[in-house]
């Protein structure tokens, strides 16, 4: 007899409709990734079999909910959770100081950490993806004038004979950019850790 084996979303939704199985079926062919991936960045076992434990609890709640959107990408997206589940570990264990954006402070400052561990890796990996998403966020000229500045280090002057703005106004759409990200920072009290 041949076995065939059902793609991930007809387990997906076999689980959904009350087959336990489906889920089960799921668990054990993406389990070695899944807590082998945990495995690489927090060799130790009773935490990667926490966290392998905790994202299959919220697997089971986001599907239960019907709050999954189904688009042929179930292993990923569980990958996806599990890496967040590591991120806020290490947030929670390394009790790491919180960060808030001020005239003095900048988040720009903590960036380029020298000497990285996983666990700093990681971190600044997901502060990078969150600031880019405030990033996107501000208006076109402050956003080009704050890119250029920070991730393509760029003097004031090179944007300006890039842009063709005098420095003066490249000056003052990196000002209003922070100023921008900051408002967002602080109205939504959006904690960024290193």
């Amino acid at each position: 007899m041949v076995n065939i084996q059902l793609p991930d979303a007809s387990l997906v939704k076999d689980y959904v409709a009350g087959n336990e199985d489906a889920l089960a079926k799921l668990i054990k062919r993406h389990e070695s990734k899944i807590y082998g991936f945990i495995y690489s960045k927090i060799p130790d076992k009773d935490i990667t079999n926490d966290i392998f434990q905790d994202t299959f609890i919220k697997v089971i709640k986001t599907l239960k909910s019907n709050s999954y959107n189904e688009e042929g990408k179930f292993l990923p997206w569980v990958m996806r959770i599990s890496h967040n589940l590591v991120v806020d570990h290490f947030r929670k264990t390394k009790k790491m100081p919180m960060f808030r954006e001020t005239e003095e402070f900048s988040i720009f400052s903590i960036m380029s950490d020298d000497c990285q561990t996983i666990e700093n890796k990681i971190i600044s990996e997901q502060v990078e993806m969150d600031l880019k998403k405030l990033i996107e966020g501000l208006p076109a000229d402050q956003k080009e004038v704050l890119v250029m500045r920070m991730y393509q280090d760029m003097s004031f002057k090179e944007i300006s004979e890039s842009t063709g703005v005098s420095i003066n106004t490249a000056l003052g759409r990196m000002r209003y950019a922070l100023m921008n990200l900051r408002k967002v920072i602080d109205k939504h009290q959006i904690v960024l850790t290193n």
